[in-house]
């Protein structure tokens, strides 16, 4: 478990500091499409960003240092509306340590092109659970508990369900007027949304994926530096559960994530995989991933 309780009751008693943030997020902003506002606004931003990224109080849980969460955010700037406001795509990643290895394994991969936002330099970003300050806060506040939920339920089953639901209160927040001038918070802005994702990772219908989440990080990808075949065994039949899951939910946006995220790291695992194994990750993979089935059947 994430939480060594025995070893925090340790510090506390004799006096040395808790590491309260969760997240050790790298911040870059690209401004190239530029041309009227002065980038040192930018600059100023994207300290803004981290700050409020990393200072933030995320949990009711503390962090160690070698605990936080590694995540990095790329905000490219496409359009000034005006000289305030603006229209960007967010990339941002998330990984977690694999044990007894140097590994980073990729917990989300995702670029959200539907994130515009008014900021006026030395702005403040706010967080807030359940009132609206501005979008850009209310945006990456959204995506800071989809990571924890994430990192959460690699550990423990179902383990990120209160992070997800505080995600979920944070979208249920958004005024109505506030969802007119900002897309991407309701079903009818797409099928590929901030509402897509809350709403798969809430619903009953992707339980078993998250179960097989939590089986491939815990029982797959934790255990293969001492046993990499009994690792791939269980890697195999989680990612074989995604099959029942696309056929029960076949547009869930969540296995598009899992595929952005993972699909790098089932290739070069199945590489060394049993022909059994192989058949597997090239049946279910190239179903749920079509337009890059050629790259899956490369593992043979």
């Amino acid at each position: 478990m994430r939480k060594l309780l025995l070893c925090a009751q340790v510090l506390y008693l004799f006096g040395l500091p808790l590491q309260a943030q969760e997240l050790n997020c790298q911040v870059r902003i690209n401004t190239q499409k530029l041309q009227t506002v002065d980038p040192s606004v930018f600059e100023t931003l994207q300290q803004t960003i981290q700050e409020f990224m990393n200072s933030t109080k995320w949990t009711n849980d503390d962090f160690d240092n070698v605990e936080r969460i590694d995540c990095n955010i790329l905000l490219t700037i496409q359009e000034e509306l005006s000289p305030t406001r603006f229209k960007a795509d967010l990339a941002i990643q998330a990984t977690r340590p694999v044990f007894n290895s140097n590994y980073q394994t990729p917990l989300l991969n995702h670029i959200d092109r539907e994130v515009s936002f008014t900021y006026e330099q030395y702005q403040p970003l706010r967080f807030s659970r359940n009132n609206f300050n501005d979008n850009l806060s209310a945006v990456l506040s959204f995506y800071t508990y989809v990571i924890l939920g994430m990192d959460y339920d690699s550990y423990a089953l179902y383990g990120g369900e209160p992070y997800y639901q505080i995600a979920n209160e944070i979208l249920t927040s958004i005024p109505q007027a506030a969802t007119q001038t900002y897309s991407g918070w309701q079903s009818k802005d797409g099928n590929r949304n901030r509402f897509w994702i809350i709403e798969n990772l809430l619903s009953p219908r992707i339980r078993p994926y998250r179960e097989a989440m939590y089986n491939y990080h815990r029982y797959a990808l934790d255990v293969m530096s001492d046993d990499a075949q009994s690792g791939r065994a269980v890697m195999s039949q989680a990612i074989n559960v995604l099959q029942d899951v696309f056929q029960n939910y076949p547009n869930a946006m969540i296995l598009q994530m899992f595929v952005n995220a993972k699909s790098d790291e089932v290739i070069e695992v199945f590489k060394r995989g049993t022909p059994d194994e192989k058949n597997t990750i090239i049946r279910v993979m190239s179903r749920i991933d079509a337009s890059n089935a050629a790259q899956y059947r490369a593992i043979r």
